[in-house]
């Protein structure tokens, strides 16, 4: 029997941290693995907003692409995920990978394929997260967006089953996997590119702090604007999103928006920065890793990821509160203590591109022998 992979993924519109473990499991394959055939399936793509590696790929999209506006505004189809990834026919495959935070990982594969399935997050709108998304709405809009979350919740639940193996991202995943779908997984940490976020030069701090999130609810960049807007301390804030006009209103001068910039732009921006401000609670949170690849150290809140990829005193400290003055009270601390950054860089490199290629290439080798696939 010959090795056919599909690779499902949510979405492809840009690069985050999802799109950059897909990446890295692309050349786990084609440098590790045997095998005849190779296609990418996505509910939907945007054609070159993705690496060369994803790119050259076959890439399959669901319905959603060509319903109006599908690919820009595909977040007001979430009622229709479900269905739309199930409408992959994935017959012709024998390895499933699912690359998974939101319905990936509910593909139907076929009865002789095995599933493994890379879990970033159980779906978080509607787990964790529900009221940090919908929490505000009111009326018949509460009602609809009770009912839809109720049906993905059972949805969400029953597809779990259609995965044989599950790998999680972090330990902070695992135990959510086990709450939600009551199965157990293996952990790999995701890829940081450690190898390009290196800073060679020291002395070159200035006098800033540095916020890098998309502007969506739970990333809680409202909370670092408005302490930096009391303590009036330079923040630089990196990214983009719905919630970046909001933001934008209530930050004062001392605060200043870049937007989106390209990797080398962040780098400098790292390699710069006294100290990165990590308001959220993450399932992962590969943007402090990256900043303590260029030894910077990390300011974060004390749930989730982080706990895995920060040592409190020696790369970074934490704040027990999403408040204004918790996270006060953690800058103040940190303003009067000194760091190694070359102690922070060496934390973050269990976290390399290397390790993640080394474990995952292991785990799917194992499931290949023995499921017996090739």
């Amino acid at each position: 029997m010959s090795l056919r992979i599909a690779i499902i993924h949510d979405w492809l519109v840009g690069i985050r941290g999802g799109e950059k473990v897909l990446e890295e499991i692309l050349y786990v394959i084609e440098k590790k693995i045997k095998y005849e055939k190779l296609e990418i399936y996505t509910l939907v793509y945007k054609r070159g907003s993705q690496s060369e590696i994803v790119e050259k790929q076959k890439i399959n999209t669901s319905f959603i692409q060509k319903l109006p506006f599908g690919l820009k505004k595909y977040r007001n189809y979430l009622p229709l995920f479900p269905s739309a990834i199930e409408s992959f026919n994935i017959k012709d495959f024998n390895l499933i990978i699912s690359s998974s935070h939101a319905v990936a990982k509910g593909v139907i594969p076929p009865v002789n394929a095995v599933h493994v399935s890379y879990c970033h997050t159980p779906m978080r709108y509607i787990w964790d997260h529900y009221h940090t998304y919908f929490g505000n709405k009111k009326g018949l809009k509460k009602v609809f967006y009770n009912m839809v979350a109720s049906y993905l919740r059972l949805w969400d639940r029953v597809s779990s089953d259609r995965v044989d193996y599950f790998i999680a991202n972090s330990e902070n995943v695992k135990k959510r996997i086990k709450r939600y779908y009551g199965r157990e997984a293996e952990v790999i940490y995701p890829p940081v590119d450690t190898d390009f976020f290196f800073c060679k030069e020291k002395d070159k701090r200035k006098d800033y702090f540095l916020l890098v999130s998309a502007m969506v609810p739970y990333k809680r960049v409202d909370l670092a604007i408005k302490t930096f807007n009391t303590n009036g301390l330079p923040l630089k804030v990196v990214g983009d999103g719905p919630d970046l006009r909001k933001l934008k209103r209530i930050a004062k001068d001392n605060i200043e928006f870049l937007g989106r910039v390209n990797n080398s732009e962040l780098k400098i921006l790292y390699s710069e920065a006294k100290a990165l401000i990590f308001p959220a609670e993450e399932d992962f949170g590969i943007i402090p890793v990256e900043a303590q690849a260029c030894g910077v150290p990390v300011i974060a809140y004390r749930r989730g990821g982080a706990l895995e990829t920060i040592v409190e005193g020696e790369t970074g400290l934490f704040f027990d509160k999403q408040t204004e003055e918790a996270l006060s009270s953690a800058i103040d601390k940190f303003l009067n203590k000194r760091f190694n950054s070359g102690l922070i860089r060496k934390n973050s490199l269990q976290f390399s591109r290397e390790n993640f290629r080394e474990k995952f290439s292991l785990f799917i080798e194992r499931v290949i022998r023995e499921r017996k696939i090739d």
